[in-house]
């Protein structure tokens, strides 16, 4: 049922990928600010793909670990599997966000591997993993693949962990397999604020100005998610016919908080799957909030420069066993590659009560 797994892309693709890119056509500069990723940004990146960036490396550095295919609910689930050599290792499942992939986690590989056995699957519609060919591969039917997946490795106890969208999908795992998940840990806990004007009255100036930079978030750059959660088939056109296009989406969510490498190698992973529109999918099909708070113990590491910042009063709503609240002064949404040591201590920290 498991099939062993290795990233290898024929030539041929890598060739066309080539002279796609050396065909772009670049769009003009508009001008003012705030109007989308800068022009200038997509031509220096497009230039380093084509000259400079070496796809071949990433693919050796992905093949390093252990890899295999397993197929679960009629679709095929890609994911590395590291096995620490240490007895009473706790099997921990690490689930990526979006625009990322598996690779959002190598850094944490060699930092967590001693004191964890490490699951990091790609979620399906997602790079390596299957496309799905029917609806309904929402957050809840991921972790119960999930779920499935730990249980096909023979782990009867076990945590989560989740960035981006990964928290959703993990904070659901929480629920659907609470005897098995000790906890589950998250960079963000998505609770929004209801129509009721008493909830926001009862923030604290805190609280009230991570609201503030929600807010601003949501209504200057969340058009990548409106379109994802509408109309992800008519995006898709364009990003399976122009490299450029699709390294330009996913900047909106990268930034400069990145290197370079790790967004050209998102793309490329998203490029070479043709996944653009299937990973949209995981915003589409009915994610519906759930009928009353989670009971797993949650932790929360909340890194000062994300740019969806959890707010607890909203989050003790939501999660009725917040049991681990940890904020730093640097870091952002992007926190495995950012400042993955202190992501590495604060997953430490957390399970080390959960063991």
């Amino acid at each position: 049922m498991m099939r062993p797994y290795r990233v290898k892309i024929a030539q041929e693709s890598l060739d066309d990928l080539a002279a796609r890119l050396a065909a772009t056509r670049f769009t003009r500069p508009l001008p003012g600010h705030g109007l989308g990723v800068p022009a200038g940004r997509v031509r220096h990146l497009v230039d380093y793909w084509r000259d400079g960036y070496d796809w071949r490396a990433w693919e050796r550095r992905i093949n390093v670990h252990p890899q295999f295919m397993t197929e679960i609910d009629g679709l095929d689930v890609h994911f590395l599997h590291i096995r620490s050599a240490r007895p009473d290792a706790l099997p921990l499942i690490l689930t990526h966000g979006w625009p990322m992939s598996v690779v959002e986690f190598l850094p944490l590989i060699d930092r967590l591997s001693d004191a964890f056995h490490l699951v990091i699957p790609s979620v399906p519609g997602f790079g390596f993993s299957g496309v799905p060919r029917e609806p309904g591969w929402n957050r809840r039917r991921v972790a119960a693949a999930w779920a499935e997946l730990m249980r096909r490795l023979g782990y009867e106890r076990y945590g989560a962990h989740g960035n981006d969208v990964g928290s959703l999908i993990s904070i659901e795992l929480g629920r659907l397999d609470p005897h098995r998940v000790v906890g589950v840990h998250v960079t963000q806990i998505f609770s929004l604020p209801s129509a009721d004007p008493a909830e926001r009255a009862l923030l604290g100036p805190d609280d009230r100005a991570k609201l503030a930079a929600l807010e601003r978030f949501m209504a200057g750059r969340s058009s990548y998610l409106a379109l994802q959660s509408t109309q992800p088939q008519t995006l898709a056109h364009a990003l399976a016919d122009s490299p450029a296009g699709q390294l330009a989406w996913n900047l909106q969510l990268f930034g400069d908080a990145v290197s370079d490498d790790y967004i050209l190698t998102n793309a490329t992973i998203y490029w070479l799957t043709d996944t653009a529109g299937s990973s949209a999918l995981i915003g589409y099909h009915g994610n519906r909030p759930p009928a009353g708070p989670s009971s797993i113990p949650l932790g929360l590491a909340c890194f000062a420069d994300d740019f969806f910042p959890s707010i607890r009063p909203l989050a003790e709503r939501d999660h009725s066993a917040i049991v681990h609240w940890n904020t730093y002064d640097k870091g952002g949404h992007h926190a495995a590659q950012e400042e993955p040591q202190l992501l590495a201590d604060d997953l430490r920290t957390f399970f080390t009560l959960r063991r």
